[in-house]
């Protein structure tokens, strides 16, 4: 592999996610943040998580003049057409908390019985080159929505996304999420993006 010093725009904020990415891309690559640059997030005005995902990543690549990644992510409850959607992380308001997202799913799903909480977590990576040019790598992960949180890993809704095995993604410790997560599954498809993207080769 490489040993030149290599950078990587990341269109977040969220420091788990930084961590979580950071786990995953096994290259010898800086990433820099958002906070790192002195940037606000963009506003999120795209109606799928394509175009939210192409949005942040566009604006991370003008800003930095760096390669950039941004993704976009959220959680789809069959029992409430597919919402919270691309407004996951604001499903209770703009500001608000983990737990006040996960309290109002729980109050919206109230009565619905575990046969009908499907749901399914949704990512999409846009990755933009240094010259602009863009490419979409995409994960999902299957399960059905908890009737209470458990598990004190993870964030967003892992507290109340339940696996085929029964525990929450919450309960998993990082490395096992880092496995089957629906970011892990389109990071196994991004990072040789990012690999060929930055000029890095493998050992």
């Amino acid at each position: 592999m490489n040993s030149i010093h290599l950078q990587l725009a990341v269109a977040t904020n969220n420091r788990n996610k930084l961590t979580e990415l950071r786990a995953m891309i096994d290259a010898n690559v800086d990433l820099v943040s958002l906070d790192d640059l002195g940037l606000p997030s963009p506003e999120e005005t795209g109606i799928s998580f394509v175009e939210n995902a192409a949005i942040k990543a566009r604006f991370m690549h003008g800003q930095s003049g760096l390669p950039a990644i941004a993704d976009d992510s959220g959680l789809m409850v069959d029992a409430l057409s597919g919402a919270p959607g691309v407004r996951s992380a604001r499903f209770a308001g703009d500001d608000a908390s983990d737990e006040a997202n996960c309290q109002l799913l729980l109050s919206k799903l109230a009565g619905v019985p575990d046969s009908q909480r499907t749901a399914r977590f949704q990512c999409v990576i846009a990755l933009v080159d240094r010259h602009g040019a863009i490419e979409f790598a995409s994960g999902t992960c299957e399960g059905r929505i908890a009737f209470d949180m458990r598990g004190v890993n993870g964030f967003g809704y892992d507290p109340l996304f339940v696996l085929p095995d029964g525990r929450t993604m919450a309960e998993l410790v990082p490395e096992e999420k880092n496995r089957i997560s629906h970011r892990a599954i389109a990071m196994a498809t991004a990072v040789p993006l990012i690999r060929n993207m930055l000029g890095v080769t493998e050992r």
